[in-house]
């Protein structure tokens, strides 16, 4: 049973720091691609970042340059780090787990990210 746990939400001040984690099991972790969505009240979700088998990343334009994507295959994680956090970076973050070629979608359940002064 493929499973993806994400952790490390919460409420943060702007300007501050969170990682996200989401660990995983059930899968072959290193073939994937891992991929943070988030999702706000009312709003579709989007892609913030992603990162390949390769390890190469990528990020939505809003987030480039304060948030980074990494992952350790050895401990079926990824994270996502996120500095300079804004109010409008608010929403439930979700992790992917994506394989194209087998055309293979897993999903966690989110975690809230809320940033308030």
């Amino acid at each position: 049973q493929e499973q993806l746990v994400e952790s490390g939400g919460g409420l943060v001040q702007p300007g501050g720091s969170l990682r996200l984690s989401c660990a995983t099991s059930g899968f072959t972790f290193s073939i994937f691609t891992m991929a943070w969505y988030r999702q706000a009240p009312g709003k579709q979700r989007d892609l913030v970042a992603a990162i390949n088998s390769g390890a190469i990343t990528n990020y939505t334009d809003s987030v480039k340059g304060r948030f980074t994507i990494s992952r350790d295959n050895a401990k079926k994680t990824v994270y996502l780090q996120m500095d300079s956090l804004k109010p409008e970076d608010t929403a439930v973050y979700y992790c992917n787990a994506h394989q194209e070629y087998w055309s293979l979608t897993y999903w966690g359940q989110g975690t809230q990210v809320t940033v308030s002064s």
